[in-house]
Parts: C-alpha cells; structure tokens; sequence
C-alpha cells in the first residue's frame, strides 16, 4: 500500500500541535492529487477517486505497549492512502501546489509504501481511549486461534478513522483496529485459510 505520510511525537490531541498541523497537511497535499487534472497538471495513469480515510501508525516511545494515559510519549506517522500511480514527483508537485495555496508547510510529507504482512483487525465503536477493551478481545482470539502480536517500530499499531470525530459524537465513532501478528515457532497450526473478523457493536 502507498501513503502520503508525516511522522511525528506527541499528544494527538494539544490543539495546534503537530499531529494537528500533520493532518492539515496531509489533507491539502491528499485532495491536491486528487484535483491535478483540473489544475491542468498530468498524471500518467490517472483516474478519478475518492480519497480515503485518515489513517495512523502508533508506537510508544521507549517501545512496550500502548499507554493511553500518556499521550505525550505517542510516536505516530499519519497517513492517507494514494494510488499507485502517483509518483514521488507528482507529490513533490502536490506539495508546492499545497504550500502556496493553502500558506502551509508541506515540507514533511513523504511518500511512503507499507507491507503489512499478516494482520489481526476489529471495527472499534466509541472512543479511542475505550480501545484497549477492543484490543484485549483481539489478544484472546489471537490466543484461541495460535497466533501472537507482533508489534515491533517496524510492525506499528494501525488505525483506521472511518468517522469524523469533529462532526460525530464519541460514542458513534467508527474505527478499524490492526495489529500485525505471527505464529510461534512451535505453534502447530498452519496460518493458511486462518482468519478472523471481529467487531464490538
């Protein structure tokens, strides 16, 4: 998968922070792509889409799991997904575009490709910090089916936003919960044909 990205620390939430600033960014360069034809700029292969939801990659500083309650220790790499067809400079064109038009500083976005490999995922409904509750339904199921996490700096925390928590209330957002995963070595289960989906409506 390909990504428009921009990598940071910090709590999410500091308003005018800069996730905050991360996500300006990554919308205006995003829909920029997008509308290139109108602004008579060419790209190969093109065709028109939808832009698709935020998403992000999670870590805590110093490594160890997720804590919620210390949100200023988050290292985080936001995200929108791009088609594969856009190049590194379309998106040096889309952040020129960006920067002057919008009065940001899109400096930081890069272009960034994900191999994900072998993933474990839940649809999340209600707020983010009532996430760890999904994340233990997701452990117990990874241990009733053979598999462990595998998060690791190179194997992140992945979430989806498929709601706009500035328009929704809390308790109706919507968000796909992703955590890589492996078998043990002494694991006796094969990973083909294994899969699960779980939800916690």
């Amino acid at each position: 998968m390909q990504f428009v990205t921009i990598e940071g620390r910090g709590d999410p939430n500091e308003a005018g922070g800069a996730y905050q600033q991360a996500l300006a960014v990554l919308y205006a360069v995003s829909y920029t792509l997008k509308m290139s034809p109108k602004a008579g700029y060419d790209i190969p292969g093109f065709f028109g889409y939808v832009v698709p939801p935020l998403e992000g990659f999670w870590r805590q500083e110093g490594g160890g799991p997720i804590d919620y309650a210390n949100k200023g220790a988050f290292c985080w790499v936001s995200a929108i997904r791009l088609p594969d067809f856009i190049t590194e400079k379309d998106l040096e064109w889309a952040k020129e575009q960006a920067s002057r038009k919008k009065k940001l500083d899109c400096s930081a976005a890069r272009l960034r490709a994900v191999h994900e490999g072998l993933c474990v995922q839940m649809l999340h409904q209600g707020p983010y910090d009532a996430e760890p509750a999904s994340l233990e339904r997701m452990e117990a199921f990874l241990e009733e089916n053979g598999y462990v996490s595998d998060v690791t700096p190179q194997r992140p925390h992945h979430e989806i936003y498929l709601t706009d928590p500035r328009r929704t209330p809390p308790e109706k957002w919507r968000t796909v919960l992703r955590q890589p995963i492996k078998q043990p070595q002494n694991s006796p289960l094969q990973s083909a044909g294994r899969c699960g989906i779980l939800t916690n409506d």
